[in-house]
């Protein structure tokens, strides 16, 4: 079966487009759940498995990435058993390239048992030479982006400039997004060639975009890698 990638912009829609793209398909959503599912069936226990995504990436400057060595994301606890198989469990540092080994192997395995919607994480980029997945990005422009972000923030929050403090939002998450993907992968997160698809929300709404999608993965017809 057809899995999906889907990169998105922050306020484009595209997670509920994934969200009602799984309804309409019957597809699983990659998420914290399913991770620890697949990364368990793929041989690495619950303890060791941590969702090292976009969404808590930190932008760094260059001087950080240059001096401040590996980067300690997650504090962990794994169960150790000495010679006898006396266990006990042992906390270790997560540095943030295991991390994203581990959602790697993972997003991998995830693949293999398909019917899958992974968003985010570097799926684009991991299983890129995979014939069976479709890859996809959700954008809109930054205005409709901000009138969907104070529109869903406006009940929950009394600031008075809440337009700035969506605009701020918006500009932290896409920076972080582009930078995990320019960090880790050397790509550049909007490059049009990593996908078969980009669709702007502001011309589609969330169903219409899902029935879209759920049409094309129904005709999909996956290619080898490299094929004209």
């Amino acid at each position: 079966m057809t899995v999906i990638t889907i990169s998105r912009q922050f306020g484009s829609y595209g997670d509920e487009i994934a969200n009602k793209l799984c309804e309409v398909l019957g597809y699983q959503y990659f998420d914290k759940h399913l991770m620890i599912q697949a990364a368990t069936a793929a041989g690495l226990s619950e303890q060791e498995v941590v969702d090292y995504s976009e969404e808590n990436y930190k932008v760094r400057n260059f001087l950080e990435r240059m001096l401040g060595g590996p980067q300690t994301v997650a504090q962990i606890r794994v169960w150790k058993e000495d010679a006898k198989g006396a266990r006990a469990s042992e906390s270790i540092a997560l540095t943030e390239e295991a991390a994203l080994d581990l959602v790697k192997k993972a997003i991998q395995h995830a693949h293999r048992l398909g019917s899958v919607v992974i968003v985010g994480r570097g799926g684009q980029v991991i299983l890129q030479n995979e014939p069976d997945v479709l890859h996809v990005r959700i954008e809109a422009p930054l205005e409709t982006r901000l009138l969907r972000v104070r529109e869903q923030w406006q009940p929950f929050t009394t600031s008075l400039d809440l337009r700035r403090a969506a605009q701020d939002m918006i500009l932290e998450k896409d920076a972080a997004s582009a930078e995990y993907l320019q960090h880790f992968y050397n790509v550049r997160w909007d490059d049009s060639s990593l996908y078969h698809l980009i669709i702007n929300s502001e011309k589609l709404g969330i169903d219409q975009a899902a029935q879209m999608l759920a049409q094309l993965v129904s005709e999909f017809s996956p290619q080898p890698a490299g094929a004209a």
